[in-house]
């Protein structure tokens, strides 16, 4: 499961599928695909893994079930790295 990194406001603007975001926390800026972010408010909402957001986003990305997870998987962990996430 992961969450949000509590305190992180997802302060960010979004144009033409992109998104620029300022994590809170660290002072970093940060630049997302339109994927990402939806990631992002995705966990905003509660915690949940790949399987669960991939049921929540489905209609949002452009990829087969089989594949929709690992791509979740990869996402969150670039999202971990980034301290906008943390597992749970």
């Amino acid at each position: 499961m992961w969450r949000l990194t509590p305190g992180q406001a997802l302060a960010c603007r979004e144009w033409d599928g992109e998104a620029v975001l300022y994590n809170d926390l660290s002072g970093s800026t940060h630049l997302l695909d339109g994927a990402a972010l939806d990631l992002l408010l995705a966990l905003r909402d509660e915690p949940a893994d790949a399987v669960m957001l991939a049921a929540r986003l489905a209609e949002r990305f452009d990829a087969g079930d089989d594949n929709l997870v690992s791509l979740i998987d990869e996402m969150l962990v670039a999202l971990a790295g980034l301290d906008l996430i943390e597992p749970c």
